[in-house]
């Protein structure tokens, strides 16, 4: 690849800049999602007394319904949904609907009809890591500074695998070695450039998967999905519209949890069961399933009188976007398996020691006092193609464009407020 020099220096110039916005939030970023992939293991093991329970051999289950009717008695909302126990070491876990003082999740032994424990999120160490990872503690504010910050990324990989790439000719060596026997200012260099190359796909990855969860972009992405019909088949996600056969003078008796339960375990539902309880009379049964695959989720409505299925949606009923996301969603959380979790881990640390690099670097080489950017002469034309890259990420990614439009705005008043004072005579 044959670089030119003056664009060579325009991309680092902007190169630099996206680092100054993103580099110490992507950081912070990268420790934050460290510390959530182990989300699960961090829960057992301090709900571990709510969470686990020891079963004699042969012990069999309380009747679910039984379950119920404790939960509910603990609980100072209604009990919204359960989430049946995996394996014989697992509790019950009975969700209350959401107030702003509920407990979150109840724990109910499932031999002994014993609440073991109770789970606030608001108030779990893993939500303040969660929200500090989405969005700063700040909320929406946050929110939009993470999206600001991970749109800016792209901009950083891409002028950056520009910038590192040599002029004319280049060594394979240059991929993988750090030069520890140069200065100060090359080792610094070769550890950020060597690093980020082999970290920015991976990261990119990761960002693909992070990205649905934020408010411009997200949005534009379910609007999409909403137009071409390619996200959830209505009532993957709710049940709204669908109601049981009610009789007129409203006699019926709902069937029980245990024949509901009873009848998931006849569907060979696969992964994590959950049934969402009808809070009203014309409710239904929601039965979903969490499994290792995303072909084997089902959703299940069934009408809770006659325990007749309703409506019954399958995963190759969901549009390819929703796919996708949920695939990339699942590798960003590192679900996918130890593999994924620790190739997830890995990537965050690897990646945090290489802005951590950066850093370091560009302050070495930065003049003192200044702000040490490539200089770029005035007439510098980027070209056509760079241009309808840059219009590209701007409409795919609106907080980069508004961000970016804010900078360029700022320039040019900076320009013309410096030749004003340029042109007043002197006195």
């Amino acid at each position: 690849m044959n670089k030119s020099k003056q664009l060579n220096q325009w991309l680092w110039k902007w190169h630099i800049i996206a680092g100054l916005v993103s580099v110490p939030i992507m950081a912070l970023l990268c420790i934050t999602g460290a510390i959530y992939l182990f989300k699960g293991q961090f829960n057992d093991y301090v709900y571990d007394d709510a969470r686990f329970t020891v079963s004699s051999e042969g012990q069999q289950h309380r009747p679910f319904s039984e379950q119920l009717n404790v939960a509910e008695g603990a609980s100072d909302s209604h009990i919204m949904s359960v989430t049946l126990p995996q394996n014989s070491e697992q509790t019950t876990a009975f969700r209350e609907h959401a107030t702003r003082h509920a407990r979150n999740l109840i724990y109910v032994n499932p031999y002994t009809s014993e609440v073991t424990g109770t789970y606030q999120q608001k108030e779990s160490f893993m939500y303040t890591v969660r929200k500090l990872h989405g969005e700063l503690l700040l909320g929406q504010v946050g929110t939009l500074v993470v999206e600001l910050v991970a749109s800016w990324f792209i901009v950083l990989a891409l002028t950056g695998i520009y910038v590192w790439w040599p002029f004319k000719t280049f060594s394979a060596s240059g991929f993988f070695t750090i030069r520890t026997n140069k200065t100060r200012k090359i080792f610094w260099r070769d550890m950020h450039a060597v690093l980020a190359f082999w970290m920015s796909l991976f990261m990119l990855i990761i960002l693909a998967g992070g990205m649905p969860w934020t408010e411009l972009f997200g949005d534009n992405l379910k609007w999409v999905q909403q137009q071409t019909n390619t996200g959830y088949p209505q009532h993957w996600r709710n049940s709204k519209g669908l109601e049981s056969n009610l009789s007129e003078d409203q006699s019926q008796s709902s069937i029980s949890l245990d024949q509901v339960v009873d009848f998931s375990k006849e569907k060979n539902l696969k992964g994590e069961i959950t049934i969402k309880i009808p809070m009203e009379p014309s409710g239904v049964f929601t039965v979903t399933n969490k499994s290792f695959w995303l072909e084997d989720q089902r959703v299940l409505h069934v009408d809770q009188y006659s325990g007749e299925i309703i409506k019954e949606l399958e995963w190759n009923q969901v549009g390819i976007l929703m796919a996708l996301r949920q695939v990339f969603m699942r590798l960003h959380q590192g679900e996918y398996g130890t593999a994924n979790l620790i190739a997830v881990l890995m990537v965050a640390l690897t990646f945090f020691l290489s802005t951590t690099a950066s850093l370091i670097s560009y302050l070495v080489r930065k003049p003192k006092g200044r702000w040490g950017l490539p200089k770029v002469p005035a007439s510098f034309n980027a070209g056509l193609v760079v241009m309808l890259l840059i219009g590209f990420l701007a409409l795919l990614f609106p907080a980069f464009g508004l961000s970016l439009l804010l900078i360029l705005v700022g320039s040019w008043l900076a320009s013309l407020f410096a030749g004003n004072r340029q042109s007043q005579p002197q006195q």
